[in-house]
């Protein structure tokens, strides 16, 4: 047998709008009141219809969560775990999130994902970098965006950001710590402002320990971040400078690029050359040797997002959350100070 509101109401000796005020946690119900009809809820089982509720928050308890086909294939570990954070979050308040991936050329509003164009969203999540037109379709249809890792260079939007220069600088200080100071950079898609970011860390850290920097030891002309990038940029920065003794690329996925580059010339890591990355993904523990990485809480991402999205319905303010990351410091690093 279904159980109905009116099923509670007529057990708690209420009116069926007391009970769905007591639903909804309406301040006009007294807190004895909705500590009774809250136990015949429990006692009931009962579990109210999400149309009906929609229909009575007027929202549609969906959220759209959107990122580039790229983003999605290779880079999957990173953003994967973003959206379960924002799985777990939506879940608590009684949302759904709906996965779609764009183009990485986006040029008309009409291939807009179909939970945009029917309006069954009530806000959209947008993990890493997406082309510009889309942000302004959205706006066109005045659809809250809560942006995660990327911001776009105008506007006033929610975000949840990495603090990237600081893991760029945590980065490089480690591999400064171990003796190095013949230390390569690699990056790609150096408009992404974390990437950016992550380079300006690496000179921040360079500056701060009176190593000049020198743009010979930079690679940063590839279109994107991925192993086959980072394979490339190794290739260059490592035919240029002999001198290297380590290495720093501006995520894991172009720092396991280079450690394949790295051992096809039969070179070893870190006894040769040491590798640290950034994002810490699942890869680093099976690579060989494990890769030291910059850690990026990315459920924790995906959870405040959600956070961020809930505030904004609510107060139509605009907020920025900085991610503080942390170092993983494991074998793809020497000590060349003679500690390990």
């Amino acid at each position: 047998m279904t159980i109905t509101i009116k099923d509670v109401a007529q057990k708690a000796n209420v009116s069926i709008a007391t009970v769905s005020l007591a639903l909804h946690d309406n301040v006009r119900i007294s807190p004895g009141t909705k500590k009774k009809v809250m136990k015949v809820v429990d006692e009931l089982n009962y579990r109210p219809s999400r149309i009906a509720r929609g229909l009575v928050l007027q929202q549609t308890q969906n959220i759209g969560f959107l990122l580039t086909n790229d983003h999605f294939l290779h880079t999957e570990p990173f953003y994967t775990h973003i959206f379960l954070g924002s799985e777990f979050e939506a879940r608590d308040h009684n949302f759904y999130v709906l996965l779609n991936t764009i183009p990485n050329k986006f040029n008309e509003c009409d291939h807009l994902p179909r939970f945009v164009l029917e309006k069954n969203v009530d806000g959209v999540i947008i993990a890493g970098k997406v082309p510009l037109e889309i942000v302004t379709c959205l706006e066109a249809d005045k659809i809250p965006v809560v942006f995660v890792d990327f911001y776009p260079p105008s506007g006033e939007y929610s975000a949840v950001l990495i603090d990237n220069v600081q893991g760029g600088e945590k980065a490089t200080e480690h591999l400064i710590a171990y003796g190095h100071r013949n230390i390569g950079f690699i990056g790609g898609d150096m408009v992404h402002p974390s990437i950016r970011d992550r380079f300006q860390g690496y000179q921040i850290a360079l500056e701060k320990f009176k190593i000049p920097f020198n743009m010979k030891q930079v690679v940063t002309r590839e279109s994107t971040t991925n192993r086959k990038s980072g394979y490339h940029a190794a290739e260059i920065l490592l035919k240029k400078n002999k001198d290297l003794t380590a290495l720093f690329a501006c995520n894991d996925a172009m720092a396991l690029g280079a450690m394949q580059y790295i051992k096809e010339t039969g070179k070893k890591i870190p006894e040769d050359i040491s590798v640290i990355g950034f994002d810490d993904v699942v890869e680093d523990l099976s690579s060989d040797p494990p890769l030291s990485s910059i850690r990026v809480p990315k459920v924790e991402m995906g959870i405040e997002s959600v956070r961020l999205l809930m505030d904004y319905l609510s107060s139509k303010r605009p907020k920025k959350v900085l991610i503080p990351v942390e170092l993983i410091s494991r074998n793809s690093v020497l000590n060349i100070n003679g500690k390990y």
